[in-house]
C-alpha cells in the first residue's frame, strides 16, 4: 500500500476568503476554477495587479468591512449595510459617521472591553493556587 501525495485545493470562494477579497469581484479564471495551496500561498506572497487593486479600493466583503469601520458583521445588518462596500464608500461612512455607525462602535468597544474583563478574571481565577480536596 502506498500513501500519494495530493495536491490540496479550494474552492474559488474559500480562496477568496482567504485573500480577503469580495468573490465576484475576482478575475472570471479565479471564480470558475479551483485553487490549490500552492496557488494561494503565491498569491498571498507576490500579489498580481487584480488582487492588490481588490484589496486597495475594493469592493470589500463585509468581514473587511466591518473590520476597516470598527464594527461587527451583525452591526453592518443592523445599519443596513449588506453589499459590500469600496473603499470610497467606507471612507465616506468613516466621514458623515451616521448615527447606526455611532452606535454599532460604541457596542463593539463595550463587547471588547467585556472580552477583556473576563480573560482577565478567568487568568486570575487559573493563578489561583489549588486547595486540596479533604
Amino acid at each position: 500500500m502506498t500513501s500519494r501525495n495530493s495536491t490540496q485545493t479550494m474552492k474559488p470562494a474559500t480562496a477568496a476568503k482567504k485573500l480577503g477579497v469580495y468573490l465576484e469581484a475576482t478575475p472570471a479564471q479565479f471564480r470558475e476554477g479551483v485553487v490549490t495551496r500552492d496557488e494561494l500561498n503565491a498569491l498571498q506572497a507576490d500579489p498580481p495587479e487584480w488582487l492588490r487593486e481588490l484589496r486597495r479600493n475594493g469592493p470589500h466583503p463585509r468581514p473587511v468591512v466591518a473590520a476597516k469601520l470598527g464594527v461587527s458583521i451583525s452591526g453592518l445588518a443592523r445599519g443596513g449595510v449588506t453589499e459590500p462596500l469600496t473603499t470610497e464608500q467606507i471612507d465616506a461612512l468613516k466621514r458623515d459617521l451616521p448615527e447606526w455607525l455611532q452606535k454599532e462602535r460604541a457596542t463593539q468597544a463595550e463587547v471588547r472591553k467585556e472580552t477583556a474583563r473576563l480573560k482577565e478574571q478567568q487568568a486570575a481565577k487559573s493563578a489561583e493556587p489549588r486547595r486540596p480536596r479533604s
